[in-house]
């Protein structure tokens, strides 16, 4: 286990609207905002997603299962943003809901937001998080260096 240790900073309350990518929209904001480590919630809705729903076999690096929907599903969602070869990388998990049907993922890709979604990010201080691309696992942990010891 590694960990890092640091304070809630600027908090941004953000309405991103229909017919907006939402990845593209946080990253937007990560870049205006100058945000390098922030974790967020979110909730509204989707017209279209693909999720990664687990990997097909217990292994890595995974292959993934896909879930992928055109129709308006119901979201509600938590990641983090951290800094990937100096750019926002976003790592959002949702579910995502419409009837019967509700599937839990990993958001990749291109999302088209239905209607509207808000989010909820929280800017973390104090700490130096990046991911770092780790080919034989197939995916970017987040690699922490310390950068104070706030108490």
């Amino acid at each position: 286990m590694e960990y890092a240790k640091g304070r809630i900073g600027r908090v941004f309350t953000v309405r991103i609207d229909h017919g907006d990518d939402l990845i593209l929209e946080l990253i937007k904001l990560a870049e205006l905002e100058n945000i390098e480590s922030a974790v967020f919630m979110l909730l509204g809705a989707l017209k279209e997603a693909n999720l990664v729903t687990g990997p097909k076999e217990n292994k890595t690096p995974p292959e993934p299962v896909w879930f992928s929907f055109d129709d308006a599903h119901e979201i509600l969602g938590i990641g983090d943003i951290f800094l990937k070869d100096g750019k926002p990388k976003i790592h959002l998990h949702a579910g995502a809901g419409r009837g019967d049907n509700t599937k839990l993922g990993c958001l990749r890709g291109e999302s088209e937001v239905f209607m509207v979604i808000e989010a909820f990010v929280f800017e973390l201080e104090g700490i130096s998080a990046r991911r770092i691309a780790d080919e034989e696992q197939g995916f970017a942990p987040v690699d922490f260096e310390r950068v104070s010891d706030l108490e």
